[in-house]
């Protein structure tokens, strides 16, 4: 066994007992989420080169899909969670065969205009509750036989979820497919004269790209029993490109750091002002917790500056150097 799957089976076992130490289980839960949905993105920008600035349209569609088949059409959990996924993968069929037509910095601002149709679409529509958003869906059983209302076997659930959405972009970049999708990035003229079908290969990425993000919207709508235009915003499409760029542009694992960094983040700075606060008596350290988007921007720069490739791919680096040193 080499240090990779040894890693990966170590990172297994540790999920695996995140529930028997204590830790909350939905913090865990919604990190695995996030790092699921940062992984769908990774494989579009980090393998592919293309930089969309639209995929939080995915995860809300795949929220409101499937929270709407589960609640009001009484679609087993299981259907209604791959309905969200198809319609994720709808959705970016469409969005995709328009905005591949261009590249660069074109690419994504298609994909940004298309996305925020999407959100007004969700804002004026009846059936996402607008503004209040679709609330109070049954968690149901899985395949008749897990009952989800309890945290600790929703846990297991999501953990697989991620696991098989993980497993999936690991292989497909191990993959001939995979292979294209890095030379595309690499060199796209050169991927053409190969004879490669390069708008195909792209639009397939980013089909798969949006159902693993649909499938991180529906594991997270399940998780909180709730959608919201939260999730459809323009600033999730930000903070999904944030936390690749911090765990690491084109890694497998990067992504994963990067949202357990961000959501970290945003459920600690809080804590952090008040204790703050409580030793110093300085009061603005209390607004932290509002503030959480400026702190979050901070690291983003610190990280940009110092830690170009990501904090994994520095590492990476790193260890390359080292190697080579010692061959030397």
């Amino acid at each position: 066994m080499n240090r990779q799957n040894l890693g990966y089976l170590v990172a297994l076992i540790l999920l695996a007992i995140v529930p028997l130490t204590g830790v909350y289980p939905v913090f865990v839960m919604k990190i695995m989420c996030y790092a699921l949905f940062a992984c769908a993105f990774n494989l579009l920008l980090g393998f592919t080169g293309l930089l969309s600035f639209g995929h939080a349209a995915f995860l809300g569609s795949a929220a409101y899909a499937s929270g709407h088949a589960i609640k009001m059409w009484g679609f087993p959990t299981e259907v209604g969670l791959a309905f969200g996924v198809l319609v994720a993968g709808v959705l970016g069929l469409a969005m995709g065969a328009l905005a591949i037509r261009r590249s660069g910095i074109y690419f994504a601002m298609i994909t940004l205009a298309l996305s925020q149709m999407v959100y007004f679409f969700f804002l004026q529509a009846k059936f996402t509750g607008g503004e209040d958003g679709l609330q109070g869906v049954p968690r149901g059983t899985l395949f008749g036989l897990i009952d989800l209302k309890s945290d600790f076997n929703l846990y297991y659930v999501v953990m697989a979820i991620f696991v098989l959405g993980y497993f999936i972009i690991w292989r497909t970049v191990h993959s001939p497919f995979g292979q294209v999708l890095k030379a595309i990035r690499e060199n796209e003229a050169r991927a053409t004269s190969l004879g490669y079908d390069v708008d195909r290969f792209k639009l397939l990425a980013f089909v798969l790209s949006a159902m693993l993000a649909g499938l991180a919207g529906s594991t997270k709508m399940l998780i909180f029993v709730s959608a919201t235009l939260t999730d459809a915003t323009w600033q999730m499409s930000g903070l999904v490109i944030l936390m690749t760029l911090i765990g690491g542009l084109g890694t497998l694992v990067g992504p994963v750091i990067g949202a357990f960094i961000v959501v970290l983040l945003e459920n600690k700075v809080g804590e952090l002002g008040a204790t703050l606060t409580s030793w110093t008596g300085i009061e603005w350290f209390q607004r932290l917790g509002e503030s959480v988007s400026i702190v979050i921007g901070l690291i983003f720069v610190i990280c940009v500056l110092a830690f170009r490739r990501g904090i994994v791919g520095e590492v990476s680096a790193w260890l390359e150097r080292r190697k080579a040193l010692k061959q030397s």
